[in-house]
């Protein structure tokens, strides 16, 4: 299976409820940072990707599409591999974009993964693609920005859509040519079900695994 959907969108754009989206559309299933953490044995294929090794049809071996970290980090070379798949790049307001990411997916309170777990050479190459300070908001705002401007520039018109979940089904749908659905759009994972999940009694099973593995 090929990708049909490449997610350029940053993590905290809305890329889990797209991820559903897409999924309801028929383009699934939907590869998601999530994807990595209940599949530990794709981290290697990441690690190689970021050495420039990429095997991108075992890492999406099954998926019909992708979004969120790290797949959107190489949109380039996905675009390329995949040349029939169109392009979908989620946006938000930068300065809610860097809030919720704080509060989030790069909140100083989370540690890094010790020296020596499997999983850290991930996250140092995920660090390394930001380049800078990811708690400095003028920053991130800065990347969030020029990642988007690069995306518009990079991507042939006819293959890119510009998206907000708060949009809905109807640009979406128009894009991927699929009648919209008789269903409200999905809407998940918000910074507060974010971090309700993460400490409370209802913790999915792929966050648990990404804290396991980063105690190995």
């Amino acid at each position: 299976m090929a990708l049909r959907v490449i997610g350029s969108g940053l993590g905290r754009t809305g890329t889990l409820s797209t991820k559903l989206a897409l999924e309801a559309l028929g383009f699934g299933p939907t590869h998601h940072m999530v994807e990595v953490f209940m599949h530990p044995d794709s981290v290697p294929l990441w690690i190689e990707a970021g050495r420039g090794r990429p095997d991108w049809d075992a890492i999406f071996d099954g998926y019909g599409s992708m979004v969120d970290h790290p797949g959107c980090c190489y949109w380039r070379e996905l675009m390329d591999h995949y040349p029939d798949a169109k392009v979908l790049h989620t946006v938000r307001d930068p300065d809610k974009w860097f809030d919720s990411t704080q509060a989030t997916i790069f909140s100083p309170d989370r540690p890094a993964p010790p020296e020596g777990t499997p999983i850290r050479p991930f996250f140092d190459q995920l660090n390394a693609w930001y380049g800078g300070d990811m708690h400095d908001r003028a920053f991130m705002t800065d990347f969030f920005r020029r990642h988007t401007e690069a995306v518009v520039a990079g991507v042939p018109k006819d293959r890119l859509l510009v998206f907000q979940v708060s949009d809905g089904w109807a640009p979406l749908c128009e894009f991927l040519g699929v009648p919209i659905p008789d269903a409200p759009f999905p809407r998940e994972n918000s910074t507060e079900q974010f971090k309700a999940n993460l400490s409370g009694p209802r913790e999915p099973a792929a966050m648990r695994q990404m804290l396991d593995a980063a105690k190995v």
